[in-house]
């Protein structure tokens, strides 16, 4: 019988494919591994590009808002006002290292916003370039005028002719503080807004060896009577950059004296109307209770009477506005009632009803007022504060509700409590709650802060 063997040169022949195979396989995926690497990197160099392009047209959005507060005034003219051309930045943001692109810079004047006479929109489209034209972002911010109006709270001082002014436990804020100064805190007060204060520390009641707070504030609403937690809900910042109030509403004033404004002269009192129109009482127009359209272009200013102010200068004002308009006073504004509108925006966020309340002096709430009172506009002491009208001895009364903003120079009172248990012994108890469109609508001719914000931004 014949033996098989195998075929030793078959064996080799196979090996030498399999050893193929297994070559051709590695190279495969040496080549796929190769192209993935190179794809990611160009990724990588493409990603790196465009973050730098995105800085520079950010950088561009910077230098911008520089040569705005170089600008001695707002800037006008319609169009665009300023556009700058290509402006080189280093690898570290200066000229002496390695250039990394350019920025280009178009500034257009938007005009005043429909409604807020007095503030002024721009558009700022900065387009950065990366070296060699690669790649290119473009961004665009648009900017207005900074206004008091964006605050639910604002003062210069935190005290009432050198006495503190407190915060106490049942107080409720909801919107942007600011003060130039630094707050008093009297047990468990709300802040539902972002809070400022110029100085490093917050002054309180129980603590008075502990005025700089370190660390986290917590809010414990099972804190003990001599406890002072404010409750800051979305965060404080110490150390905030101060804002010079103006002394006079000049805006409004020389609004007033022009076409479609309303100069009176001598103390004068207006209720608002339901309908638009306002019923005036002012004794040099001759006017009692006279019924009229509100002013065509927002503006009504109360002037002094006679040599040296010796006939008022003060707006006494109530009622429910149908419109938009800002009221102030060379001396005083007083409310005896309630200041609301018609179109409540709490309900009906397009509501066009909005009102700005200055006093070039102060704002006095009336202590025989409704138990709770409420007011709808943005008010403003230039000189010196909000308060209620004997404060001290007024009557303990309901919740004064502001929906706007008050803005006032030295903190006014609007009650006292006591402070062995913080129960109320006179006045209001507090409930203010800013309206977020007048940020971006402020009443007509409301005085402006001097600098710029930022509405919105977007890419292009």
């Amino acid at each position: 019988m014949r033996r098989l063997t195998k075929n030793k040169n078959n064996q080799k022949g196979v090996a030498i494919i399999g050893a193929y195979l297994v070559l051709v396989v590695l190279i495969i995926f040496a080549s796929a591994f190769l192209s993935r690497t190179i794809y990611q990197n160009r990724s990588i160099i493409i990603f790196n590009r465009r973050v730098q392009a995105f800085n520079l047209a950010e950088a561009g959005l910077d230098r911008a808002i520089d040569w705005f507060r170089a600008q001695p005034s707002p800037p006008t003219g319609g169009g665009n006002l300023w556009a700058a051309g290509a402006q080189t930045l280093g690898a570290s943001g200066t000229t002496n290292t390695p250039v990394i692109g350019t920025y280009n810079i178009v500034i257009t004047d938007l005009g005043e916003p429909a409604g807020s006479p007095g503030t002024r929109r721009y558009r700022v489209t900065s387009t950065g370039t990366i070296s060699g034209g690669t790649v290119t972002r473009q961004l665009q911010n648009y900017i207005q005028t900074d206004n008091y109006a964006r605050y639910i709270w604002f003062t210069d001082r935190e005290t009432y002719s050198g006495s503190k002014v407190w915060f106490v436990t049942r107080d409720f804020l909801d919107g942007p503080t600011h003060t130039n100064a630094h707050y008093h805190m009297y047990g468990f007060p709300t802040f539902a807004g972002e809070v400022q204060s110029v100085d490093n520390y917050i002054d309180f009641y129980h603590r008075s060896n502990d005025q700089n707070f370190p660390g986290e504030i917590k809010y414990d609403p099972e804190g003990t009577a001599n406890d002072d937690i404010p409750d800051f809900q979305v965060g404080y910042t110490f150390g905030a950059q101060g804002t010079n109030m103006p002394s006079q509403a000049s805006n409004l004033r020389a609004a007033s004296n022009a076409t479609g404004g309303m100069r009176l002269q001598g103390n004068s009192t207006v209720v608002l109307n339901t309908d638009g129109t306002m019923n005036v009482t002012n004794a040099a127009r001759g006017w009692n209770n006279q019924n009229m359209a509100l002013p065509a272009n927002g503006a009504l200013f109360v002037a002094c009477g006679g040599r040296r102010c010796a006939n008022g200068g003060t707006l006494t004002i109530s009622g429910t506005l149908s419109g938009r308009l800002t009221a102030g006073a060379e001396r005083n504004v007083f409310i005896p009632n309630n200041v609301v509108y018609n179109d409540d925006p709490r309900e009906n966020p397009v509501s066009n009803d909005t009102l700005g309340i200055i006093a070039e002096q102060n704002i006095i709430l009336d202590d025989n007022g409704p138990n709770n009172l409420e007011i709808n506009a943005s008010v403003m002491a230039l000189n010196t504060s909000f308060m209620l009208e004997n404060y001290a001895s007024a009557p303990a009364k309901g919740t004064l509700t502001v929906y706007g903003g008050i803005i006032q120079d030295e903190r006014g009172p609007v009650g006292t409590f006591s402070g062995f248990d913080g129960s109320k012994l006179s006045g209001y108890d507090k409930n203010y709650s800013w309206d977020a469109r007048l940020l971006a609508s402020p009443p007509p001719f409301f005085p402006t802060t001097g600098d710029y914000l930022t509405l919105s931004w977007e890419e292009n």
